[in-house]
């Protein structure tokens, strides 16, 4: 076995004894510890790639119109089961057009994208989980229609070279790594803070022409380096995968872009604000960072439909309120 000069034998407990421990002061943390004992089961067939059968074979259409991988499929069916078992309410999945009712007397809803970035499924790149438990609230899709503000807990995994996992309670940003020889998360880090002073910038550049005019004039001062207005050198990271993103932004700061732009169907941005903004501002602002529209901190967001895409603008605190100063002045 591989070993480093500085490795040391394991001794962090396991996530799934820190969340039972847990659960006695925060109720959603019951919810947390079942998603992430899927989550290892993920992380374990991610592993294997493709040898046990094709995990980026299209079988179906979502209700965004993007094609499903089997990968897709199979980890939101894998989900909501767990999530019955769970005792959660009812779900909302990005791969399912309505609600789906689970527990009638369940205490929780749950709202989730069970594989973010799956354009790269089967290649290797980075992918992950994001979710929301939600209080119980109105039965049905208006159950999801709650500030950002009320939600109980978020957290995501993110598999890369590791499976990382990152969630709140409401209590701070706590992080888990797999530890394959137990095949369970061990917990890393609590109480997690973004760095503030990173000058990483995660954004498609393929979309700068159709961007408003005050986010294209921060990105090109960015560019400029040194010599212009911001007076640094910015590097620029994009993984087409948000929750991969978002993990290298927790742990060495930065700023991710998805905002609107003139192209018909993206006035509102790509990501989704229920189950993919939400958890991601949550999950920011527990760790000290930010999330906004590029108008309003996402957390302040009522949503209207259950599928609704937002703009979305997170990371260090510094970088969030640099760009929203380009924003209102150019507003």
């Amino acid at each position: 076995m591989l070993k480093l000069p500085n490795d040391t034998e394991i001794v962090a407990e396991t996530l799934s004894d820190h969340l039972r421990r847990e659960e006695t002061s925060y109720p959603a943390a019951a919810v947390v510890r079942a998603i992430s004992e899927a989550c290892a089961e993920i992380a374990e067939r991610l592993a294997a790639g493709g040898l046990p059968g094709d995990p980026a074979a299209i079988v179906g259409v979502n209700e965004s119109g993007d094609k499903q991988k089997a990968l897709d499929v199979a980890t939101h069916d894998y989900m909501v089961e767990v999530l019955r078992k769970a005792g959660v309410r009812q779900v909302l999945s990005e791969e399912a057009e309505n609600v789906i009712a689970l527990n009638s007397d369940g205490a929780f809803d749950v709202a989730i994208d069970p594989i973010d970035g799956s354009g790269s499924i089967g290649t290797g790149a980075p992918l992950g989980t994001l979710f929301t438990v939600i209080p119980a609230g109105p039965t049905g899709p208006e159950g999801f229609y709650q500030p950002g503000r009320k939600i109980a807990a978020a957290g995501y995994a993110s598999f890369g070279h590791s499976a990382d996992f990152g969630f709140s309670l409401g209590n701070g940003l706590h992080l888990a790594v797999f530890d394959w020889r137990i095949e369970e998360f061990r917990m890393w880090k609590e109480g997690h803070e973004v760095p503030n002073t990173s000058r990483v910038l995660a954004y498609n550049a393929s979309n700068h022409r159709h961007w408003e005019p005050g986010i294209r004039q921060f990105v090109e001062d960015a560019l400029e380096g040194k010599r212009g207005p911001l007076n640094a050198d910015y590097n620029m990271r994009w993984l087409a995968a948000a929750v991969g993103d978002m993990h290298r932004i927790v742990l060495q700061g930065g700023l991710f872009l998805y905002p609107g732009d003139s192209r018909p169907g993206y006035e509102d941005g790509k990501l989704r604000l229920i189950y993919e903004a939400i958890p991601m501002a949550f999950l920011m602002e527990q760790a000290g960072g930010q999330a906004t529209s590029g108008r309003v901190p996402i957390l302040d967001m009522t949503p209207t439909s259950l599928h609704q895409n937002v703009p979305l603008i997170f990371g260090s605190s510094s970088l969030v309120e640099t760009l929203g100063a380009y924003l209102a002045f150019r507003a």
